[in-house]
């Protein structure tokens, strides 16, 4: 137990929880009072606190999406030059392609396609389906 003394001047017994609270109490009003002489620390710093640590934290975790796709990008130029390694180190000769002419093409579709013998399909509507 302590003692506190009142406005008038008598002591009076008080248990230490009680004294811690009053001490909180006082502490917190005086940061209520504290706040209201200055609102920028009340307010805009943590606004502008939040924003600016927030802005870093998006940015950090950008750059590291940013370090794993550059990292496939790599593995994936790494595989397309070795592709061309190795076809490169191939038989000298090896893909000739065959040099065809338009006229060659029409040639060969018209013996695969006679297009004076053929016979009418009917096509069916969408609403018949297939339940006839």
């Amino acid at each position: 137990m302590t003692t506190l003394e009142t406005q008038m001047g008598q002591p009076q017994k008080i248990s230490v929880a009680a004294a811690a609270t009053a001490k909180i109490q006082s502490s917190t009003s005086s940061f209520k009072r504290w706040g209201r002489k200055h609102p920028f620390v009340r307010y805009g710093l943590p606004m502008i606190s939040l924003t600016v640590f927030g802005a870093l934290g998006l940015g950090h975790l950008l750059q590291g999406s940013k370090d794993i796709a550059k990292v496939k990008d790599d593995q994936e130029w790494e595989i397309i030059e070795t592709r061309k390694a190795l076809s490169r180190t191939g038989p000298i000769d090896a893909y000739q392609p065959k040099r065809i002419s338009l006229e060659e093409e029409l040639k060969a579709l018209q013996q695969k396609v006679d297009i004076n013998n053929y016979e009418y399909k009917r096509i069916p509507k969408p609403n018949e389906g297939k339940s006839n």
